[in-house]
């Protein structure tokens, strides 16, 4: 695992394209094993030195005091799914118009179709198909009664699409993906993917290098101890665990992060309110607990 300056140093040569991004993700990675975390490094431990105080931030205790993260970094895909979504709207506003043909057969070639049945009398979608009565299937919407549904091709539906990306013919998903995953989608769908392995492919290597900087970034901020206070143990597990922080008015009782204060400093009416709403949710669990249903 790099230390800080050690990633600011990486991260500087491949801005200055002092090292192409394969070479500065193997670096970045070399030695990582798993379950390995920065704070059980010598590099944290001597730095962490620096930055702690003498008193928990929160509650002022002094008792096992540590570093608490505010923010911690996003994990690198994440970043390449932001960065290739924005290459993929960008490359989409400026090429609003497809190649037909490559796209028709990167459906064929990739998709499954599952034809939707129409009525043959007014072409009307999923007519209801009877169990006992004959003719087999009844239209809802004109009522008329048939045997065979009919169907549309898959070159007939893509047809449809290049005239109407917005016509109601097109919208089923009706197409399932050829891979392990078995997805569902529409004409549309299929659209949004092939452009968006168009722009990936197109600047594979810019998107990767912009990732992995933001990527880096993150992880020098994190390591830096720019966005961290110094917490005692049961403040900072109620944060991490929870959610949750010192009530600034009482300053004895903890409430979650999303609120200005704890139960027990809102007004009367209020606080009566709240409590006899968890004591609902804790009687509404107990008798799913009850009736095997939790």
């Amino acid at each position: 695992m790099l230390t800080y300056v050690e990633l600011i140093e990486l991260r500087d040569k491949l801005i200055n394209n002092e090292i192409g991004i394969e070479l500065a993700k193997e670096r970045c990675w070399k030695d990582f094993k798993e379950g390995q975390r920065s704070w059980h490094t010598k590099d944290w431990k001597e730095r962490r030195l620096k930055f702690i105080k003498e008193k928990c931030q929160i509650c002022s205790s002094t008792e096992t005091l540590t570093l608490q993260h505010l923010s911690h970094p996003k994990k690198y895909n994440e970043y390449l799914r932001e960065i290739t979504r924005t290459y993929t709207n960008h490359y989409i506003n400026s090429n609003s118009e497809i190649d037909k043909s490559p796209y028709r057969n990167h459906i064929l070639d990739n998709y499954e179709y599952v034809p939707i049945p129409l009525c043959p009398n007014c072409m009307n979608k999923n007519p209801g198909e009877r169990v006992r009565k004959i003719p087999k299937y009844r239209c809802a919407d004109c009522k008329h009664e048939f045997e065979e549904a009919i169907y549309r091709s898959a070159i007939e539906l893509i047809s449809i699409f290049f005239k109407d990306e917005d016509a109601y013919e097109v919208r089923d998903k009706c197409f399932v993906s050829n891979d392990k995953w078995k997805n569902k989608h529409n004409l549309s769908n299929i659209k949004y993917w092939f452009q968006r392995n168009i722009a990936k492919n197109k600047d594979a290597e810019s998107i990767e290098k912009k990732a992995f900087i933001l990527y880096l970034n993150d992880n020098i901020k994190y390591l830096s101890f720019e966005d961290t206070i110094t917490a005692c143990k049961k403040c900072a597990s109620n944060y991490d665990l929870y959610k949750m922080e010192l009530c600034p008015k009482c300053k004895e009782h903890y409430k979650g992060i999303q609120y200005p204060t704890c139960i027990q400093c809102l007004p009367e009416e209020k606080r009566k309110a709240v409590e006899e709403k968890i004591e609902f949710g804790k009687q509404w669990r107990e008798m799913e607990k009850r009736l095997g249903i939790d």
